[in-house]
Parts: C-alpha cells; structure tokens; sequence
C-alpha cells in the first residue's frame, strides 16, 4: 500500500459504527411519551429498553464469529439493513410489543456492527495509525451512543410528531451508509466455517477472582447506564424543574460524553487503580441519588448524573485493560465474549427489577432498590479487590 493511504474506506466503517451504536439509545427521550400515549406502566418501559440487549446477547452468543465467516464488510451491510429495519419499525409501532420487536432487531444489528467494525477499522485505517485503532474503535462507539439520545430528544422537543419524526433522518443516514459500503473493496481473508455454537471460555484459574471484579465492575456499569437510559426520562419529571425530551437526552447523552472524557485522560491509569475509583465513584452517585430522590433536589440529580460518567468510564477502561492483561491471542475474544455477556446482563435483570419495584412500590422506591442493591455489590467489589491484593 502506498504511503499516501486514503481515509475513505475508514470512514465509511467509522459511520457505520457510529449508526450501529447511535440507534440503539434514540428512544430513551422517547419513553415518557410513549408511556403515556399507549398506558404503559414503568416495568413495560424497561421490557422495551432491555428488549434491545436481548439481541445484543443473541448476537454475542450466536453471532460472535460471523465476520470470521463472511467478512467485515457483509456483515456490517446486514447490520446496516437490521438497523434500518428496526428503526422503520419503531417508526410505525402501535403498540409496546411492536416496539420491542423493533429494538430487538436493532439489538441484533449493534452488535453484528460492533464486532464486525472493530476488525473493518484495523483493516481500513491507515499504517501509520494502526495501533490507534481500538481506542478510536472506543471513542467512535461512545460518541454514537451519546448522540442518540440527544438527537432524539432534541428533534422530539420541537416536533410536532414526537414519535416520527426522530427516526426520519437516522434511517435517510443509515440508507445511505448501508449503500456507500458497497463501493469499498476488502482483501482476502480465510473465511472459517460459519457456526452458531456458543463459545465461552473463563481465563486461567489463577485470574478467576480479578477476572470477576472486571466483569461485576461492567455489570455496575452496563446496569447504571441502563437505569439512566431507560427511567431517567420518568424520574427527571419528578426531581428536576425543566422537563422534557430534550432534557432527558441531554442527561442520558451526557454520561456518555463524560466518560469518554475520563477514559481519554485516565488512560495511564493502571487498570486495577482505575476499577477501585471507578467503584468508588459510583457508590457516590449512588448515595447522591438516593438523597435526590427522597429530598427533591434537582443540584443531586445533576451530580450523580458526572459520577455515574466518571463511574462508567473507569470501571470499563480498568475492566477492560484487565480482561487485556489476563487472556492471550489464543483464548482472548472467548474470555472477552464471557466479560461482556456478564456485563450485558447489568443492562437486563437489575433495570427489570426497577421497573417490577416501580409498578408495585413507586418509582422513588424502586430508584432507591436499585441503588442499595448495586452499592451493595460495589463495597462487595472493593473489599474482594483488597483482600486479592490485585495489581494487574
């Protein structure tokens, strides 16, 4: 390859994962409005959201290796169409059940398109960058996760089809990405023989105990996210002055901004030093919740909202760079496959729980559930942390 490489086909990978990843949080702004066009109760809005990681564990359980089989390139095309496909769903769902069908399939596409891309971008970015590819692989998925919701929010705000309209310009974007990848030429690779088979695998025994703290740290994150992300359009209404899908998005969204800030500047951290900060600072945002939530201080929200961003950024990056360090080229993408499907479940069981404690209990209470029981295993993470005397 010439010096002179062009950017083209690295961009046209970055776009894709940018919609992959920028589809699935579109609706969180969303929700309230929903709840009360169609009478939802709160535990119906977080099937809806959690319906969207349902496809994403299908997908990392039955679908892991299918760029192995058929290519980067083809497999982010099929993402593409899923994303499509279930945005125009949404578009057009009449009830909550159509909805979720419809952030299932995106679940599916996200992660056909995250697994798929991060091997289309070490291929497509130029040799001079090619060690910068994961962490800009990091940074692009954030930032698509981040403008979904304020996206959505902000065409909700001034829409006079709420519903509609948010999704419009996500699907024109996704048509046209899906159709400029046709025009990228991929080398040949040894394409594997394509199978659904589940492939799992825990790292050596003498890793066992920092390899769960790394994976309970993500559950932490992945869950704290997820109750931002699906309920904080509902309880910002009750603690905060200023309301609204704008508003919701902007405090989704800007978790996310945060804690790829954090992940940029703490990148020299240790990873063992940046999960006991990154469970540290959730336990504070925990305990500033809970004082929001029973005394009505907007200022509350606000500061919890930064240390769940600073909480979600450590704990990930830490995580991250530990699952790194305790698996090699041989068994890393099973070790890291068993990581994530352990952190994708804090985005399933503890945001139903919420959503069973809100319907029966009200929605302070269930807020309040959540953050003992998750400050709870934090402390639990910390002193499991100490007692191993981890230095990874």
């Amino acid at each position: 390859m010439t010096k002179n490489q062009s950017w083209r086909p690295f961009l046209l990978v970055s776009l894709a994962l940018c919609i992959g990843t920028l589809g699935t949080a579109l609706a969180s702004p969303l929700y309230p409005i929903y709840q009360e066009l169609w009478h939802l109760l709160p535990s119906h809005i977080t099937y809806i959201f959690v319906a969207y990681m349902f496809g994403c564990l299908a997908t990392l359980i039955f679908l892991g290796r299918t760029s192995n089989s058929i290519g980067y390139l083809r497999s982010l095309q099929i993402g593409l169409f899923l994303v499509i496909l279930g945005l125009i769903l949404s578009v057009v769902a009449s009830n909550a059940y159509w909805l979720s069908f419809g952030r299932f399939i995106i679940g599916i596409a996200s992660g056909l398109i995250s697994t798929s891309a991060m091997l289309g971008l070490i291929y497509t970015i130029p040799d001079s960058q090619k060690s910068n590819a994961p962490q800009l692989s990091s940074i692009i998925t954030v930032i698509g996760f981040g403008l979904g919701p304020l996206i959505g929010g902000f065409i909700a705000q001034f829409s006079a089809q709420p519903l509609v309209t948010p999704y419009l310009p996500i699907i024109g974007v996704a048509i046209l990405s899906l159709f400029s990848l046709f025009s990228l030429k991929t080398q040949r690779i040894e394409a594997q023989p394509f199978s659904m088979a589940p492939h799992l695998e825990l790292p050596e025994t003498q890793y066992h105990a920092g390899f769960f703290i790394a994976s309970l740290t993500a559950f932490t994150a992945f869950g704290s996210f997820g109750l931002f992300a699906s309920l904080a359009a509902s309880f910002v209404q009750e603690v905060i002055p200023w309301h609204g899908p704008l508003v919701s998005g902007t405090a989704i969204s800007s978790i996310l901004f945060i804690s790829a800030a954090v992940q940029f500047y703490a990148k020299s951290m240790s990873p063992v030093k940046c999960i006991r900060w990154g469970l540290i600072a959730f336990l504070l945002s925990f305990i500033l919740l809970s004082l929001c939530m029973s005394l009505q201080w907007s200022l509350l929200f606000f500061l919890s909202d930064i240390f769940v961003g600073i909480g979600h950024g450590l704990g990930l990056l830490g995580a991250f760079g530990c699952i790194h360090h305790m698996s090699n080229t041989q068994n890393r993408a099973a070790v890291m496959s068993t990581y994530l499907f352990i952190g994708y479940l804090g985005t399933i069981v503890p945001i139903i729980g919420v959503g069973y404690l809100a319907d029966h209990f009200g929605l302070a209470t269930a807020i309040l559930g959540f953050c003992f029981a998750i400050g709870l295993l934090c402390l639990v993470l910390l002193f499991w942390q100490k007692k191993n005397n981890l230095k990874t």
